[in-house]
């Protein structure tokens, strides 16, 4: 139940650069052809949402597609069309200057989610790009092409060898450069392959052939470097995979165990891990004990004791204990490979400054074109310029101009802060949650699960005089506290250690007071104080009793039949550890706290006495939560929600941002909220806003560098001695260094 996203179409970039921009599904209203299924299809030059604009432009008219979805991070579309629909789309793909390739999709795993070998990214570091040979042996040759000008600069003979050694140069660095700068001119359509294949171009007829060769070969190894070092902010995430082992010891039919593939691995199959290996699929444990270290998964640096029936999930790793687990999720549906979607999900969705971004990169790019214009055509009857300086100045302006570093200032921030999150075990769903983050005014928590343990303990029984004998009270109690999932029911039933449930009939849980049900003939309800109110069986005495209980900030709740209080139940719920330090670190980023709970208020009043949270109220129901959201918004602006992802749906919904306390492998939580706490550690959520402050930082660091260093060799191309050399580095240079700026954010 995340808040409708306000990303905006991500067609409208002008930059070819290896950015990591936004990927979404569109549909193309067509008549309806017969089916053919999906196919994917791999484009590995398709680098950012401009080159993903220009294949949706050349696609856009073709009869027959259903529909496009682009994923950026793993360079693929898939079309839906039928088989002859199919061949034309390709066609049309390389006409725009891209070369699809068909991706395979084999056991049950869908390839896109995995690197090409040419891509992919050593544990040391970035692995040898595919290309650089090729555009090393184009600066060798540019590298020539200087020393013949330099050397023998008017003789013909030498001339028309450096113009040689110029446009191997040139074919060899920016062959594909020049296929995709192209098929944008055609398109009318200016990205910074249609500015660099004119301002190369235009270098060399007037005779600038070196410098041309040089600019090429520069901006191609500068863009290859760029993309590899962009991959690896896409791919921080999807590294974790190579933390699932390939192969799993599972249990054969005679009893045997065998090595076999994990992708082949079937629910329900009993796997052994033995001690020091990781955990190859999620499961439950059904012998044996251990530590496991869910450090890759929940961000926990410290082992997780497990025992039979305890959750275990892939890319964990078994520290102590050899023990055998009962398969839950195939390997595309572990908790890890989950993540992996969630992150690449929300590459996809474009922050609020990555689209101002783009709106003024559209906007930059055409004005400076016509300013490089303006100076060609006027400067030599303004400033009394030469034809051939005006046109070389122009050229000097159209490199300069590439939008570049400006249109990747962002995603690659943005990218590298949702990965640094999700390795710290923070899973934020999208750019806009994570730029929202800092904005986060006051804190509103759930208390069970949230703020205490969400174990409760049942802590005190008082049978009251009744028609019914205590122990036939007792096991009422128990019988429908066990049917339900409500972990105060589950206190009060394991509390009183009745082993065996009896029948129960209407069973039917009460939203925000209890439950009630038909046992033996008599009908019962097990439920807070707002339930025995509204039935009419309060009375002075049982008020008496409940105010000692909550005084000591207990949860009270009573067993009832239609008649009379049969039984009063206090559970206590300590708080967690983490909950008072995570309030401290609230309080001291200037973000206030209160507690929205069901229980009741003096219950309330004295867990968040015990936490240090400013202000709490009790006895509220969804629908009343629902109403506190928005008084705190119109109060304090903006409001971030925390509870279960569940029974505070409505209220995580409404709020600006919901943080779900997920709990590794709460597929609800996953689902309901925009930020899911891996681990249910509230500490996550000022480190959240620290992260988030830090994003914002560094994304308005890149734009001033980009803007700046633009502006100052605009000015230096005008009005000073600025050339192509010094064009390419400023462009490449502040594109590199926004770069690595961004990566900044991956580390600890």
């Amino acid at each position: 139940m995340s808040k409708p996203h306000t990303e905006e179409s991500n067609t409208s970039h002008s930059c070819g650069c290896g950015s990591v921009c936004g990927s979404e599904s569109t549909e193309i209203a067509q008549p309806q052809p017969e089916p053919a299924g999906i196919q994917v299809f791999r484009i590995p030059s398709m680098d950012c949402a401009s080159e993903e604009g220009e294949i949706r432009h050349a696609l856009a008219h073709l009869p027959g597609l259903r529909s496009l979805s682009f994923q950026l991070a793993a360079r693929t579309i898939a079309i839906d069309a039928p088989a002859e629909s199919i061949s034309q789309a390709l066609e049309a793909i390389r006409k725009a200057g891209f070369k699809p390739v068909p991706l395979a999709v084999s056991g049950g795993q869908d390839e896109s989610h995995q690197l090409p070998s040419s891509q992919a990214m050593s544990r040391g570091g970035i692995a040898l790009p595919e290309g650089l040979p090729r555009y090393a042996l184009a600066l060798l040759l540019a590298i020539e092409a200087e020393f013949v000008a330099f050397l023998a600069p008017h003789t013909l003979v030498y001339t028309g060898i450096g113009m040689a050694l110029a446009a191997s140069a040139i074919g060899l660095a920016g062959f594909s450069t020049y296929l995709k700068g192209m098929a944008a001119l055609r398109n009318l359509r200016l990205n910074i392959n249609a500015l660099m294949s004119v301002a190369v171009t235009g270098a060399f007829i007037i005779g600038q052939w070196p410098e041309a060769a040089m600019v090429m070969a520069l901006y191609a190894i500068a863009e290859l470097i760029e993309a590899r070092s962009v991959d690896r902010a896409r791919n921080a995430i999807k590294g974790l995979l190579d933390m699932t082992p390939e192969k799993a010891e599972v249990k054969q039919a005679d009893g045997s165990w065998a090595q076999t593939l994990v992708k082949s691995v079937a629910i329900d199959a009993i796997v052994r891990v033995k001690p020091g290996a990781r955990v190859p699929l999620d499961g439950l444990i059904v012998v044996g004990t251990t530590y496991i270290d869910q450090s890759p998964v929940t961000g926990e640096s410290i082992p997780v004791d497990k025992a039979i029936g305890d959750p275990v999930f892939a890319g964990t790793i078994n520290t102590t204990g050899m023990f055998e687990m009962r398969v839950t999720s195939a390997a595309n549906g572990t908790l890890l490979a989950r993540i992996i979607h969630a992150v690449e999900q929300a590459q996809g969705s474009r922050a609020p400054t990555q689209q101002f971004v783009d709106r003024f990169a559209s906007i930059y790019t055409p004005a400076v074109f016509a300013l490089a214009l303006a100076v060609c055509v006027l400067a030599p009857w303004l400033m009394d310029w030469t034809w051939m300086q005006a046109i070389y100045k122009a050229l000097v302006l159209l490199v300069i101009a590439c939008p570049c570093a400006l249109v990747i200032s962002t995603p690659v921030t943005v990218v590298s802060g949702l990965a640094a999150a999700a390795r710290r075990g923070i899973l934020i769903k999208g750019g806009i949650h994570l730029e929202g983050a800092r904005r986060i005014k006051v804190v509103a928590l759930d208390k069970t699960g949230t703020i205490t343990q969400g174990k409760p303990k049942l802590v005190a029984t008082e049978v009251l005089h009744s028609d019914h004998a205590e122990s036939q009270v007792l096991r009422w109690a128990a019988d429908l506290g066990g049917h339900s999932d409500h972990p105060v029911s589950k206190a009060i039933a394991q509390g009183l250690g009745i082993q065996e449930m009896g029948q129960l009939e209407g069973f039917t849980a009460l939203p925000g007071r209890g439950i009630e049900a038909k046992a033996g003939g008599f009908s019962l309800i097990l439920g807070n104080h707002r339930l025995i109110e509204e039935r009419g069986l309060c009375n002075p005495q049982i008020e008496a009793r409940l105010a000692d209980h909550e005084t000591q900030g207990r949860t009270v709740t009573m067993l009832a039949s239609s008649t009379q209080v049969l039984a009063i139940f206090a559970v206590a719920d300590t708080i967690k550890e983490s909950s008072r330090e995570a309030i401290a670190e609230l309080h001291a980023l200037g973000v206030a706290s209160i507690m929205l709970t069901g229980d009741n208020v003096a219950t309330a009043k004295a867990i968040a006495k015990q936490a240090g949270i400013d202000d709490a109220r009790g006895n509220l129901l969804p629908e009343d939560k629902l109403a506190a959201i928005d008084e705190l918004q119109k109060q304090y602006g903006y409001v971030a929600m925390t509870g279960d992802g569940i029974n505070d749906a409505p209220a995580l919904a409404r709020s600006n941002i919901g943080f779900a306390m997920g709990g590794a492998g709460t597929d609800t939580a996953m689902e309901a909220a925009d930020v899911v706490i891996m681990n249910d550690d509230l500490r996550r959520i000022p480190e959240a806003i620290r992260l988030s402050r830090r994003t914002q930082a560094i994304l308005w660091q890149n734009i001033a560098m980009a803007l700046g260093i633009k502006a100052v060799f605009l000015l230096l191309a005008l009005f000073g001695g600025a050339t192509m050399w010094m064009a390419v580095f400023a462009d490449m240079g502040a594109s590199l260094l926004v770069v690595f700026n961004g990566l900044r954010m991956l580390r600890k």
